[in-house]
């Protein structure tokens, strides 16, 4: 499919091209994974954009991804749609580097707005002539930068269309008519967004608006398939899944495996059984972060903010400082839209918040706009701040219990997946102190962080069968770091290498001085699989052994 295609399409034809479009976003998803429910649901929204605007000089701005699967068949990516979200295909986001019909990358919701009005103005000085339009959805409207930039566009522009994809996702009640009118916005619809003679109609007349117009369109999420339609929630970021089981079963669930993130939420359970002040945040990711047994066990004591995560950590201080104990569990990448909240609102009085850092390091598929990779570096510099990393679901129930009774910040880091460890002769941590693993005496000591810990086990077993000893040690603490253990094996003439799932510029191998420092470059990691990642960066058990052997004085 091309562009040029859609638009020569008549419009009778239409309904098929939609038809179409689903069949082939289900055939891939239900192959590669990716987010379902959101993209089915905009096929029609897709199809009167691309026929009414020139996507090629037009700037269309997505906000976040998961509504573009059918964007990019339409926009010339059709016949390479079966690489989605695998390395060197198609990403899971709009990316400028893949198409020019993509205007802007898009992973973190909220952001379309603002650049769209950036690139407004920047027409409007240069005296062109294309249109920009944002396509937001409703849930992402309450984000604090698009309510700001919301405020600022009609007095810096008279062109910008606004497209609010209102498929009830919003997880706030936010008067959407009356913001708009509030901003000086003209306003159109709401218009049925699977009508497509009707949003047609729309965008001509947004088109020719003297103002910044907003035209809010409707929608349903999944679309066409109804176990997503039932249940869009459970449906919007799948794995592969078997199509013909699913197709026509109302209220199935994809498989979805226990991992990191159900520990964490168990553990935070657990402690609010205990513990009547312990209370629980996420930014419209309850299901994602584990949180979803808490909200029903525990729903006065649950709290989501919506997609507005520098709300969401400040609020937690506010709860601290109120006498609460809050738990904030929130993906890696997302935590880097509130670190100046983190600094100044937590850190700066050492408030008792502890964050669940979920998704810390690479995260496979999904790429660059959401690896975890630079959580280390940016929150390890922060004065009162304590950071851990669990290698198994028995060490991460412990740190949860230890940093609820620190009563000073503390950040718990895990990765996306499942445990490769399970420790069932676990000893409680003792606060500041590794576990040395293997080999206390050998001359060379792995330190390795959490997920990193059973590599580092492959890598020292294959070290042993190469002739070269080495100990393994489970850091446990990226701050403070086990600074006694380290300087007892620098006086015996070890040499350190590191392992960490995060970036390796300002990261624990920095902080450590380790001589030999395995983690992610200083780069924008792209999307593919854990494993052909770890392949490319050299980040395999037997690739880290090489690079030993090889060093080795």
């Amino acid at each position: 499919m091309t562009v040029s295609g859609v638009k020569a399409r008549d419009a009778s034809g239409l309904p098929t091209l939609a038809a179409d479009v689903r069949k082939q976003i289900l055939a891939v998803v239900s192959r590669n994974g990716g987010h379902l429910a959101s993209s089915l649901g905009a096929v029609e929204l897709a199809i009167a954009l691309v026929r009414a605007f020139e996507p090629q000089t037009d700037r269309v701005l997505w906000d976040v991804g998961h509504q573009a699967y059918a964007w990019k068949l339409l926009t010339g990516r059709s016949d390479r749609f079966d690489t989605l979200r695998r390395f060197g295909g198609v990403s899971g986001f709009p990316n400028p580097d893949e198409s020019v019909c993509d205007a802007f990358v898009a992973g973190h919701a909220g952001a379309a707005l603002a650049a769209a009005e950036g690139l407004a103005v920047a027409r409007d000085r240069r005296g062109g002539g294309e249109h920009v339009v944002a396509v937001v959805g409703d849930a992402a409207l309450a984000n604090g930068m698009a309510l700001e930039a919301l405020g600022n566009c009609t007095a810096l522009t008279k062109r910008l269309i606004l497209v609010v994809n209102d498929n009830a996702s919003a997880t706030t009640d936010c008067p959407i008519d009356g913001l708009l009118d509030a901003c000086g916005f003209a306003r159109l619809g709401p218009v049925d967004g699977h009508d497509l003679a009707a949003l047609a109609a729309a965008f001509e007349e947004a088109k020719a608006a003297s103002r910044p117009v907003a035209v809010r369109v409707t929608t349903v999420k999944g679309k066409g398939f109804l176990p997503a339609e039932t249940d869009p929630t459970a449906w919007h970021g799948v794995g592969p899944f078997d199509l013909a089981a699913f197709k026509d079963v109302k209220n199935v669930k994809p498989l979805n495996t226990t991992g990191w993130s159900e520990a964490f939420g168990a553990a935070v359970c657990a402690a609010a059984r205990r513990d009547p002040k312990v209370c629980a945040l996420t930014a419209a990711m309850r299901e994602g972060t584990g949180l979803a047994p808490f909200a029903r066990e525990f729903p006065d004591r649950f709290f989501d903010v919506g997609i507005c995560e520098e709300q969401l950590v400040t609020f937690a201080a506010g709860l601290a400082k109120g006498g609460m104990k809050p738990v904030v569990a929130v993906y890696s990448s997302f935590l880097q839209r509130a670190v100046d909240q983190v600094m100044h609102d937590v850190c700066l009085m050492n408030l008792p918040v502890v964050f669940g850092v979920d998704r810390a390091g690479a995260v496979g598929a999904d790429g660059r706009t959401h690896h975890g990779m630079f959580d280390v570096p940016m929150l390890r510099c922060l004065p009162n701040l304590s950071i851990l990393q669990p290698k198994d679901a028995a060490e991460l129930t412990a740190m949860v219990e230890a940093a609820l009774a620190r009563r000073a910040p503390v950040a718990i880091r895990y990765p996306r997946g499942r445990p490769d460890l399970n420790d069932r002769d676990f000893k409680d941590i003792e606060w500041g102190r590794a576990e040395q693993l293997s080999n206390p005496d050998a001359p060379l000591q792995l330190w390795a962080l959490g997920d990193q810990v059973a590599k580092a086990l492959k890598v020292a077993g294959i070290l042993a069968a190469r002739g070269m000893a080495a100990g393994v040690v489970n850091a446990r603490f990226v701050k403070p770091f086990d600074a006694d253990l380290l300087t007892r094996q620098r006086a015996a003439g070890a040499r350190i290498a590191s392992l960490e799932n995060g970036a390796v510029a300002g990261g624990f191998g920095e902080a450590l001085g380790a001589d030999l420092r395995f983690g992610w470059p200083d780069a924008y990691v792209p999307h593919g699989s854990v494993e052909d990642l770890e392949s490319a960066y050299g980040l395999t058990a037997e690739a880290i052994a090489d690079k030993l052997l090889t060093s080795n004085p």
